[in-house]
């Protein structure tokens, strides 16, 4: 791309979308991030060769485009330093629970496109959601693509409050899957294996189990029930956590967990 592009943040999501960019051909001297610790900003210019900034400037105009990657809770007070300096980009937030139009009202525009990434971009292998307010134009939309598609999948939302869900779905999403993760290297090392086989094992066939759903067009009921022979060792261990309630308290998690998403709204975008 030759847009020259604006990081509002340059934390670990930033990090991921920067080495995305450089790594699709964004040429680094085309990128700006604001990044008010001293160290992180030495450790993007080291990493990737951007211009890190202490706080919004005037040289955030040349901006074609501005990635928010703050905290929520900072996100109001950043808006305010940088919006004289912006009013003419395309605004891509990453930020957690602040919604469009807090944004809008912050920073006096309605070119706005909010999405929920999760960490797993920072290998390229991220599942984001997007969302675009009326006045993004189609070529707004494709630039927030080209941006986002750098750190692995997107899909686009048609309404803003499904990103609560989406943020309890995929955004908290690895988390789950670390903590499962977490209780089948315990397991494994509890029945005799050494740490780093539970784990290899563990990882792989997370890894190898999300690739076959990827690949099959069949529904993951099926899946699962390929896998559960009557009777089985797959049979015994499904029927102890059903018995313990596992998938119910799990669902009910996730409600918890959008429930928190719409709260931050609520809470930070006032």
């Amino acid at each position: 791309m030759s847009s020259r592009i604006a990081f509002i943040g340059g934390g670990n999501m930033a990090g991921a979308i920067i080495g995305g960019l450089v790594r699709k051909g964004q040429a680094p001297s085309q990128i700006d991030v604001v990044e008010p610790f001293a160290e992180a900003r030495a450790r993007l210019q080291q990493q990737f060769g951007v211009t890190a900034l202490e706080q919004a400037g005037a040289a955030l105009a040349k901006a074609d485009l501005v990635v928010w990657a703050v905290k929520p809770q900072t996100f109001k007070d950043a808006a305010a330093q940088a919006r004289a300096h912006v009013d003419k980009a395309l605004h891509l937030s990453v930020a957690a629970g602040i919604r469009s139009d807090s944004m809008a009202a912050w920073l006096g525009t309605e070119r706005i496109v909010r999405s929920m990434p999760n960490t797993p971009a920072l290998v390229g292998k991220g599942m984001t959601a997007l969302f675009a307010r009326a006045a993004v134009s189609a070529p707004d939309k494709q630039q927030a693509e080209q941006v986002i598609a750098t750190t692995g999948e997107y899909l686009w939302v048609r309404a803003e409050e499904q990103l609560d869900a989406v943020t309890a779905l995929s955004g908290s999403g690895p988390a789950y899957v670390f903590y499962f993760l977490e209780a089948m290297t315990q397991a494994g090392a509890e029945m005799g294996l050494d740490a780093e086989q539970a784990r290899r094992l563990a990882v792989g066939t997370f890894a190898g189990a999300s690739e076959l759903a990827r690949a099959s067009s069949e529904p993951l009921q099926v899946l699962r029930e390929r896998v559960t022979s009557k009777g089985g060792t797959t049979y015994a261990a499904l029927t102890s956590l059903e018995q313990d309630g596992v998938k119910a308290a799990f669902v009910k998690a996730l409600h918890a967990a959008r429930q928190r998403a719409e709260e931050l709204g609520d809470e930070f975008g006032k």
